[in-house]
């Protein structure tokens, strides 16, 4: 797996000049705007709740001495905890309010790639939509009830580092998942699609990495983040779909 986390990193390499050679930048506007407007929704949201957080995860903490000190760093636990839910939610929903927008995108990547023998399932801009809210809303589901309880680790020291290692890895992994659908549902029924991204966590998981660092990258990361993800995603998901037909032959 740890080869297929590094070609999914890999794959963003080629991105910048694929995109400027088949001249994508235009078809990425209204999802940047959508972006950038969950993104800062979210964030004042973010921003007004940390505080009352870290004051209740204060609360644990019954006596004293050391309340002090505890409330401090409850407070950085509420903020951390904050923009992990908070790039979830934000992550899941506008990869599913994207899905008409980022599947064209990836189909005309596809197309390029694969020339004559390109071949796909037909789908309109509004089964795109609710199969992206479908997929999307499946996985803020499983990845909130996995996040969750490793929130709570986070507050046993020396465990915390793992527990945020582990959310780093699990916000990777959905956030390659959804990258991936876009190419794959032109292919395989919301079944199929959930088994083989399992069977390729590894290549999701790179995918994600990137993702996610890229997202913090204050105002930029927002811009470039769909743009990049989707065509490093469909290029290495191309790949993998090439790989298994060749394998079943």
């Amino acid at each position: 797996m740890i080869k297929a986390i590094f070609q999914g990193i890999k794959s963003y390499a080629s991105s910048f000049k694929l995109m400027s050679q088949l001249g994508l930048w235009k078809y990425f506007a209204i999802p940047i705007l959508i972006s950038l407007i969950v993104a800062s929704s979210i964030g004042f949201i973010s921003w007004g709740l940390s505080d009352d957080i870290g004051f209740y995860i204060s609360k644990i903490w019954f006596w004293e001495w050391g309340s002090e000190t505890f409330r401090s760093i409850s407070n950085v636990l509420g903020g951390i905890s904050v923009i992990a839910l908070g790039l979830i939610v934000y992550r899941h929903t506008i990869m599913a309010i994207s899905a008409p927008f980022m599947s064209p995108v990836s189909e005309k990547i596809e197309q390029h790639l694969l020339g004559n023998t390109y071949s796909h399932r037909d789908s309109s801009q509004i089964s795109q939509l609710l199969r992206g809210i479908r997929i999307n809303g499946r996985n803020l589901v499983f990845e909130l009830l996995l996040t969750i309880p490793l929130l709570l680790i986070s507050l046993i020291p020396v465990l915390n580092i793992i527990s945020l290692v582990l959310i780093y890895l699990l916000q990777s992994y959905y956030a390659g998942f959804g990258n991936m659908d876009y190419t794959l549902e032109r292919h395989f029924n919301y079944s199929e699609s959930i088994k083989f991204v399992k069977r390729n966590r590894g290549t999701a998981i790179g995918n994600g990495m990137v993702f996610m660092t890229l997202l913090l990258i204050p105002v930029i990361g927002i811009i470039i983040v769909l743009p990049l993800s989707v065509t490093a995603s469909t290029t290495e998901t191309i790949r993998l779909l090439n790989q298994k037909n060749v394998n079943e032959r």
